[in-house]
């Protein structure tokens, strides 16, 4: 038999697999007094290498999040900003605290909602506060190949600051090339609407009379003109199914490849991109609070747009930006574009939540309280919005400048110092 071992002060050993952990009691016999160590604070130094490791990973993910794509400064300090206000109804005056100011702002323009009337609102706000408007001599390219991603942005970054610089371009991720991510602002519309809108201005044009559409698409077949749009929808036309149909999503989603297939992934990367690189998406049905905003977030930039876009000179020169020869179509062909096109309403839908949210922060009263069940389409009439004239495939400066000239000569006060 075994023998027990012993204590060489007599007795059994009281540790016979060895003494408990931090050694020896200071005493014989006061081992029995003392309470063991629960087995599960017990670890070697591969469960203490193994948190080690843990931790680094951690950290370093941290760093590499930041690195490729993490919130500008300016978006983190504006959610606390926005996170300490208490508005819980739509009324109460604005928050007086002072945003901080941005010196890089990028206006990634999607087509046909509403960026011509901004840009000349831009041009007027440039002279008067003294901002670097930057803008493009490419209108026709909104997909880039990485040299192509890295030359703009190298271009942008080297801009006077501050700068705003606008485009007809899907999102680019600065931070991927090591640059610093500018502030984005946008906005969109009721997508059937945006749809329509690019449809009949690619074919009949706009103030300017009927032969403008000769200049803009000169190639385009007659029948191809003046083909219905309830035949172009029903009988599944190119121009009036996917991947045509699929065209907001991209400008928030980037310049993945994958962002341009209409599907979950495309739609839910936008919606991260509007969560961390866009200070604002406005919807073009409420332009007025898009503009207030951008004049309470953006001062340095926007400060006054709102008492230009509302002078009756201006509201005037806008008129002549209305798309001609618009037509509904039918229900059927309505509810079928509804369909294509689910992924838009529901990217389109949720910058509108997002967008009330936000004007409820500042006191703004929403127009609804909450979407509509189904999608509420309509055409606007001269007398409801500016109607944009802007497309992808379109160059579009000189025409701009010649507004702007018409504009300015019309609005000249606004250009005196503020």
């Amino acid at each position: 038999m075994k023998k027990k071992q012993q204590h060489p002060g007599g007795g059994e050993d009281p540790w016979p697999h060895g003494a408990p952990l931090g050694g020896a009691p200071p005493a014989l016999g006061s081992w029995k007094r003392r309470v063991p160590l629960l087995p599960f604070l017990r670890f070697s130094l591969r469960d203490y290498g193994f948190c080690m490791a843990t931790l680094l990973v951690f950290c370093l993910g941290s760093l590499l999040y930041q690195l490729s794509g993490g919130p500008p400064r300016f978006l983190l300090d504006l959610r606390q900003y926005l996170g300490n206000s208490t508005y819980l109804d739509d009324h109460g005056p604005p928050p007086s605290k002072v945003l901080p100011f941005p010196s890089q702002v990028v206006y990634n323009r999607v087509g046909k909602c509403g960026s011509r009337t901004v840009v000349l609102l831009l041009r007027i706000l440039s002279e008067k506060h003294g901002f670097n408007l930057v803008t493009s001599d490419i209108h026709n390219k909104t997909r880039l190949t990485k040299n192509e991603q890295m030359e703009l942005i190298k271009n942008i970054s080297t801009a006077e600051q501050p700068y705003l610089f606008t485009r007809h371009v899907h999102f680019l991720n600065f931070s991927r090339f090591g640059g610093d991510q500018p502030v984005y602002i946008n906005i969109i519309r009721d997508p059937v609407n945006r749809f329509l809108s690019n449809y009949f201005f690619r074919r009949f044009g706009d103030w300017r009379g009927e032969q403008n559409h000769m200049i803009r698409t000169p190639s385009m077949r007659q029948e191809e003109r003046y083909l219905d749009i309830n035949e172009c929808i029903l009988e599944n036309y190119p121009e009036c199914s996917n991947p045509r149909l699929f065209y907001i999503i991209p400008y928030f989603c980037g310049q993945h490849p994958r962002c341009r297939e209409p599907g979950e992934w495309a739609l839910e990367r936008a919606k991260l991109n509007v969560n961390e690189n866009f200070l604002l998406v406005g919807i073009l049905e409420e332009l007025e609070d898009v503009l207030l905003l951008l004049e309470r977030f953006l001062p340095h930039y926007f400060k006054g747009v709102l008492s230009i876009y509302k002078d009756p000179e201006h509201r005037k020169l806008g008129n002549m930006t209305v798309t001609v020869k618009k037509t509904v179509p039918s229900p059927e062909a309505v509810q079928i574009l509804y369909q294509r096109m689910r992924y838009e309403y529901e990217f389109y839908h949720y910058v509108k939540e997002q967008f009330h949210l936000l004007k409820r922060k500042f006191g703004l009263k929403s127009r609804v309280s909450k979407p509509p069940l189904r999608p509420h389409f309509f055409i606007p009439t001269p007398l409801e919005t500016d109607e944009p004239i802007d497309d992808e495939e379109q160059d579009d400066e000189k025409w701009l400048e010649d507004i702007y000239k018409r504009r300015r000569m019309s609005l000249s006060k606004w250009f005196l110092p503020a």
